[in-house]
């Protein structure tokens, strides 16, 4: 598991300590974006403890469980916010987020689920307007399938098609992306983001009410 401290600042005057616990790096390199995306348009200063597990889902529900006992013997305290993202894959959004809602009960209310239907590299592919904003050429709106690997592969060839040239990762450029999304568009095209990003507005606005 890879633990990295990110310091946002963002302009306000109580800070928000934000922990990730997800898939991958893509996964963190999307909600970290994310986050200092809504952190700015809030006026909200943030910190973001960024782990990242290798493994798959499976791995994220087994270490996910150590963490949150982990995180609740800490002696400096439970952060303000912890974020869980891992792809639905095959199982679907609603069987991934009763998996994540049963570990993490005892912390609820801190817990907001981020599960890509089917895979976090769809989400890139939503927005081609952005998308063309950040490689010069647009992509293709994305199927809805589950298949391993599939948008994976369309996000590299699309990025191919954009720049001619073959991205060793198909991640790359992940920050560009999320900050030129429209993320109203987005959400109404995909079900799996609209949660995430409900969920996170919603905590923003309460944020911001008690700075007021």
């Amino acid at each position: 598991m890879l633990y990295r401290l990110l310091n946002v600042s963002c302009g306000g005057t109580l800070m928000r300590n934000t922990n990730l616990f997800v898939e991958d790096v893509a996964h963190e390199d999307f909600l970290t974006a994310l986050i200092q995306r809504l952190a700015d348009a809030h006026n909200i200063e943030i910190n973001i403890t960024a782990s990242s597990v290798r493994g798959g889902h499976g791995k994220v529900i087994m270490e996910l469980k150590q963490y949150l006992r982990d995180l609740q013997h800490y002696k400096e305290g439970l952060p303000d916010l912890i974020i869980v993202g891992t792809d639905s894959n095959c199982k679907g959004l609603s069987e991934r987020e009763t998996e994540i809602n049963q570990v993490t009960s005892d912390l609820s209310d801190l817990v907001i689920s981020m599960v890509p239907e089917p895979h976090i590299e769809r989400w890139l592919l939503l927005d081609s307007e952005a998308f063309k904003t950040v490689f010069g050429k647009g992509c293709s709106v994305p199927d809805q399938k589950c298949e391993r690997g599939r948008y994976k592969n369309m996000l590299l060839n699309a990025i191919y098609q954009a720049t001619m040239v073959f991205p060793l990762e198909a991640i790359e450029h992940v920050e560009e992306l999320v900050n030129e999304m429209n993320l109203q568009r987005v959400a109404q095209m995909d079900r799996s983001i609209d949660r995430l990003l409900s969920a996170l507005q919603r905590q923003f606005r309460i944020w911001q009410q008690t700075e007021d």
